[in-house]
């Protein structure tokens, strides 16, 4: 009977993935009751590099033969595809972090490092997010993703409903009326809704950003 063989490369990160999906557990409970308000892309996102990171430190301590970063990342890709990510989606989602887990300088982003200096049981990715309080959280706010939702489809919707309209209105009053004619009603009608919807959805956005940084009274 033939033994099995096992690359241990494989083995490694099979390792680097488990201690993954244990930080993820043990951080998750942490953050649970905290009432964080994110934009579900920025808190996975988040949440990512942060495992990223701190593979990346248990990767260190394997004595791999490869890069320890590289590695974490293959182990984030080994848990998507495990969690049921098709390949190419999983591909796609590494390249993302990637281009997301350093600075314009080279350096590393603020999840990716605190992941990488997280030992068991602390409260990194906790401290991750209250640092995001202080100062992007209305560009990365549950409540500001919520309203993008929503006028998307206003001008999903609205804009549709408009150029059916139209379209109806000339074809029914003015029969003789050109194809070009009827399609560019349409067109026009489309647009009544969906320039002025994402214009105030502009408006918004800067209101809240200026109320934002705006100096607070002693």
């Amino acid at each position: 009977m033939n033994d099995t063989k096992i690359d241990p490369e494989t083995s490694m990160l099979d390792t680097c993935a488990q201690h993954g999906r244990e930080t993820l557990a043990s951080q998750l409970l942490l953050i649970k009751d905290k009432g964080y308000d994110f934009a579900p892309q920025f808190r996975q996102m988040t949440i990512q590099l942060y495992l990223v990171g701190a593979m990346w430190r248990h990767g260190e301590e394997l004595g791999l033969t490869m890069d320890a970063r590289d590695h974490a990342f293959a182990a984030l890709h080994s848990i998507l595809i495990g969690d049921g990510m098709k390949k190419k989606a999983a591909d796609q989602r590494i390249a993302f972090l990637r281009s997301m887990s350093r600075l314009e300088d080279g350096v590393d982003t603020l999840a990716i490092a605190i992941g990488h200096q997280a030992t068991p049981g602390d409260a990194g990715l906790t401290t991750v997010f209250d640092e995001y309080l202080n100062e992007i959280r209305v560009r990365v706010s549950g409540a500001l993703w919520r309203l993008y939702e929503r006028g998307k489809k206003i001008m999903f919707i609205g804009g549709g409903a408009a150029a059916f309209v139209a379209i109806w209105s000339v074809t029914l009053f003015l029969p003789d009326s050109s194809g070009v004619a009827i399609l560019t009603a349409g067109v026009v009608a489309a647009a009544l809704v969906v320039i002025p919807t994402f214009l105030i959805g502009i408006l918004i956005y800067r209101k809240k950003i200026k109320k934002t940084h705006s100096p607070t009274s002693p």
